[in-house]
């Protein structure tokens, strides 16, 4: 791979000069103050509120307009996040494609809600789709100040948006769900969140659309831009077409027990690894633009993924029923199984990380489009024959269309960024060790102390202390490739509280004097 010529990335590429580590906790403060407010306002919504039929209806309702929404964002942050400047001109542009492509969406959504009514005999489905199509009304006005934001790896700011919508939103749900607005009222949450991201992100970062637009930026940033919607609307159909195959062939209140079990194990991936994912562009658009081998950075992205993403639904899949029957209540009880195999199939998801963002960086959006159709295919043939069994039968599906998923991206990824083979599959087998081990202490207090439906609050608690225990020694006695990474990031964190302590603050000054 040759060496380019460094490029500056200092502030007049609007690239900012920002600290990845500091960067990657604010990113880490607010994917968890997100994770935070949605994890206690589901459990709230599902345990007092809500049935499993209705949240099904509601994720029916959803699984329709996301599909449909990746023309929301139309690769815009993509196309920010790779432009060599993103001046104001480039600024203004993207928000006039932003605006517009809403009430395209939001039109689009509309037309479509009478006949996904009748599609499932759910005419409540139409009131909740016409909510959520108004919410995207809503989106643009955060879509491009929160790419510039990204780009500049000012999380602080992302934070603030982010954290301040779901306050909204999770306000919002609880108080509509406890009136008796049952699914509507989390159709109303997205509106809620929706106008307060946009107020936030226009206090942060102002951008208007204008007038005087010239026809070739334009030309050149749909052009771009249909490519990733393209691409993005084959990725969403395989993402978001469970909820809808369940739905119709297993009825509502399967869907909605199918995807409670989903959203779990996604919150609980997002929690101890998503956080830092959305520094993860912007990083290697740097190394990118200083010409350094990016296989070596990414092998590291692996690692980190792999020691805590799969000890974490190691230790999930094992304790999937008392943590449902804990959050939840019996009522919810059949979505532990299906808990328990989406975890395991999570492993899958993020032992290629960074599977779109990567090619796209890279230029090779064609290409990343034909193999995105396949992944596509393989989830949608895999779950249609799973759902025609049963709910469960649906769930496992994610398993074999994991292992699928690896065959088809593993290869193309290895030629495209360049990593070792010997160094990944190295860290495979580091952490598939890490995570039995991990959950060698939830897995005997479930089979030899007590049974999963009968473990308990206290027996959750002191499973997981263990399981957290065996993983901080696992990583260390197994020498894991990530060992020294979270090392320097646990260090990072915890400095700030340190250097308050007296003690702490004098042996510092001790170590850094000049005769020391």
């Amino acid at each position: 791979m040759k060496t380019a010529t460094p490029t500056s990335s200092g502030p007049e590429s609007g690239r900012g000069s920002g600290s990845v580590k500091s960067a990657a906790l604010w990113a880490a403060a607010s994917q968890y103050s997100q994770f935070a407010l949605q994890f206690i306002t589901s459990v709230l919504v599902s345990r007092f509120f809500l049935k499993p039929e209705e949240i099904g209806m509601f994720s029916v309702a959803l699984a329709t307009a996301m599909i449909l929404s990746v023309i929301q964002d139309f690769g815009l942050t993509r196309y920010l996040g790779r432009h060599p400047t993103a001046d104001d001109e480039t600024v203004r542009h993207c928000t006039v494609i932003a605006v517009a492509f809403s009430f395209l969406l939001a039109a689009l959504i509309l037309a479509l809600a009478w006949p996904v009514a009748r599609f499932y005999g759910e005419p409540r489905l139409f009131p909740i789709l016409a909510l959520i199509a108004a919410s995207y009304l809503l989106n643009p006005w955060s879509v491009v100040p929160v790419a510039l934001l990204s780009r500049r790896l000012d999380f602080r700011g992302t934070f603030l948006v982010n954290a301040s919508g779901a306050i909204a939103s999770s306000g919002c749900a609880l108080t509509l769900a406890a009136l008796g607005f049952s699914a509507e009222s989390l159709a109303w949450a997205m509106i809620a969140q929706a106008a307060v991201r946009a107020i936030m992100a226009q206090i942060l970062r102002p951008t208007r659309p204008g007038l005087g637009l010239n026809p070739a930026r334009l030309k050149e940033i749909i052009t771009f831009g249909s490519g990733s919607a393209l691409l993005y609307l084959s990725g969403g159909i395989g993402m978001r077409t469970p909820d809808l195959i369940v739905g119709r062939l297993q009825g509502m209140a399967a869907t909605g027990l199918f995807s409670r079990g989903v959203a779990l194990a996604s919150q609980l991936h997002y929690l101890v690894a998503g956080a830092v994912g959305s520094i993860y562009y912007p990083t290697f658009a740097r190394l990118r633009d200083e010409g350094r081998e990016l296989g070596p950075y990414y092998e590291r992205v692996v690692a980190a993924h792999g020691a805590i993403v799969w000890p974490a639904m190691a230790l999930l899949a094992v304790l999937s029923q008392p943590v449902i029957l804990l959050l939840y209540g019996p009522g919810w009880a059949g979505a532990a199984p299906l808990l328990a195999y989406v975890a395991i199939a999570e492993c899958c998801f993020v032992a290629l990380p960074l599977h779109m963002d990567l090619p796209i960086l890279l230029g090779h959006l064609r290409r990343l489009f034909w193999f995105n159709l396949a992944d596509t295919a393989l989830s949608v043939g895999t779950l249609m024959a799973g759902a025609a069994i049963g709910v469960e039968a649906a769930a496992a599906s994610r398993i074999v269309y994991g292992l699928g998923w690896l065959c088809i991206y593993a290869g193309w990824m290895q030629r495209l960024v360049g990593f070792s083979w010997r160094a990944i599959l190295r860290t495979y087998a580091a952490s598939l060790s890490v995570a039995l081990v991990t959950a060698l202490p939830a897995l005997w207090a479930v089979t030899f102390w007590r049974s999963p439906a009968t473990l308990g609050f206290t027996g959750l608690v002191a499973s997981g202390a263990l399981g957290g225990i065996a993983w901080v020694l696992a990583i260390a006695l197994l020498r894991h490739p990530a060992r020294a990474d979270l090392a320097g990031m646990a260090l990072h964190l915890i400095h700030p509280v340190m250097s308050r302590i007296p003690a702490f603050k004098r042996r510092q000054n001790v170590v850094n004097s000049p005769d020391s």
